[in-house]
This record gives C-alpha cells, structure tokens and sequence, in this order.
C-alpha cells in the first residue's frame, strides 16, 4: 500500500440510500481522485457518521477513500429508536451494511477495500466481513473487542453479567435503552441491546431471526487485522480485543496501545477522534 500524502483533491460526498425495509440514510464519503485504497468504517454505538469526518478526511489526504456508515437511529438515520420501531443485529447486518458496502463499491470498484470500525461498529465490522470473506482486504478496529464479561479483568468483569442482564430489561420495559442518560450509547432500540448482551453473557455472535452463523463465518476470515487501542480506554481492554481476533484463527493479527502522550490528547474511548493522525499512522504502519 502506498502511504505517501496524496496531493490530488478530495471530492466530498453524501450518498442518499435507502433500505429493503424503508430506513433512510446519508452514506458519507470522501474520495481523493486517485484512490489507491477505500474503507468501508462502522462508528461506535450512538455515535452519527460526522464525527468521524476528521479521521476521513486525514485518510483521504493518504489516497483512501472513506465511506462512513450511519447506524440506524442516528445522525441522518430516518429513524429514531422508539416502541413502534425497533430492530437489532438482523438489520443492521442484511440491510444496512451491504447497502453501504454496495454503494462504496460502486464508486471505488478498482481500489483495494478494507472495512473497519470503532467500538461496537468494529465488532459488527468483522461480522459483516464474516459474511463476505473475500471482499475485504484488511480488517481496522480501534477501541473494540468483544463484550463477553469473561475477558475483562477483575474485578470490573465481575459485575459485567449483571449489567448485561438489565440493560434488555430496561430497553424493554422503557421501549428503549435510555442511553444518553444512562451515559451508554445513544437512545437504543431493544433488540439490538438483546443482541448486544448476549454476546456479552455468552461470548458468542449472533443476530436473533437471521439464519447465518456468524461465528462461523468469522473463521473464514483470513485478511490482515489491525487492532488499536487506548490506555485510559476501560472500554475495550486488549483482552477484549484479543478474543474478538481469535474468533479470526487465519488471521494475521496486529494490536498497538496508545498513550496520550502519542495521542495529543486523553487515551480514552472517545477523545481520539478530533485528533485520530496518532490513530492512522498506527493502522497504517
């Protein structure tokens, strides 16, 4: 891959794309003119595409065309997580992303593609990769792993199960997960924090009502994963990450751990994505 600044100009773009099921929403992209590379990024969990316009657009400048994926019920999402409108996995896995992927495809054909994702959009990332194995050439995540209690250490994994078993009692019961004023996520539709503390509980993916086998499809991925993480990150600890990777046995796989000192600014969870140059020149190296 050739990593040297691209000096050609950048075309920004908002791609309108709609669902199977009607969701509605703004695919971002920016795409420098001679793009050697283009990634497909997932953002984290209640987290609008735009936020990560600084990562793309720094990218961009290195010849990768960026496509940012909007999570359904946010930023330009046409919908909102409610009692009439919920959804989890299962959508997100066979409408949204491949409408995304299709639409990165059709306007960067000839470039190698990469997929990547912060947080819970690099865990759904790699699934998404699970089910095309060979559309992708690498595999970024920064600030993921997988969420199951077992590889966090103590003693802050020990309370994990107990969270993972109120968090789809309260989504339930209020229609939604409050997210935003339990200060996790944004207001989320029910099924998909079922899902989420499933994987939690058990360790193990999967999307209730979708018939494919995730996990399955994880181990015939066989491309380059780059792992980063953030030391003041208890979010996503290395071993979080790790076992998200083994999932990933033919893998090759890479994890760097940033201090602040690297960063420019906090090693947290969210900090980085004002100032991510730290961020890409370690998924670049």
């Amino acid at each position: 891959m050739n990593l040297d600044p691209s000096t050609a100009d950048i075309a920004a773009h908002e791609f309108p794309l709609a669902s199977a099921d009607g969701h509605r929403y703004t695919l971002i992209a920016r795409i420098p003119t001679h793009a050697h590379s283009a990634l497909l990024w997932v953002p984290a969990l209640g987290v609008a595409a735009r936020h990560y316009l600084p990562l793309a657009e720094q990218l961009a400048k290195r010849g990768i065309a960026v496509f940012l994926h909007e999570w359904r019920g946010n930023g330009s999402s046409s919908l909102r997580a409610s009692r009439q409108h919920d959804w989890g996995y299962r959508e997100l896995l066979l409408h949204d992303l491949p409408l995304s992927h299709a639409e990165m495809v059709r306007h960067v054909p000839a470039a190698t593609h990469l997929i990547g994702g912060h947080s819970l959009g690099g865990q759904l990332a790699a699934c998404h990769l699970g089910q095309q194995p060979q559309a992708f050439a690498q595999l970024w995540l920064v600030g993921s792993g997988t969420p199951h209690w077992r590889t966090f250490p103590a003693p802050r994994g020990y309370a994990l199960p107990m969270f993972y078993q109120f968090a789809p009692w309260l989504a339930d019961w209020h229609g939604i997960l409050p997210g935003r004023r339990l200060g996790f996520g944004g207001d989320e539709a029910r099924s998909l924090i079922r899902d989420w503390a499933r994987v939690g509980l058990s360790g193990r993916y999967r999307a209730a009502g979708m018939a494919e086998d995730l996990e399955a499809g994880m181990r015939q991925v066989a491309v380059p994963i780059h792992g980063v993480l953030f030391d003041d990150d208890w979010l996503a600890p290395e071993s979080s990450l790790r076992a998200l990777m083994a999932k990933m046995p033919a893998s090759t796989h890479h994890v760097t751990v940033l201090h602040h000192a690297a960063l420019g600014t906090r090693a947290d969870h969210f900090a980085w994505m004002k100032q991510p140059q730290a961020v890409i020149d370690a998924l670049l190296a």
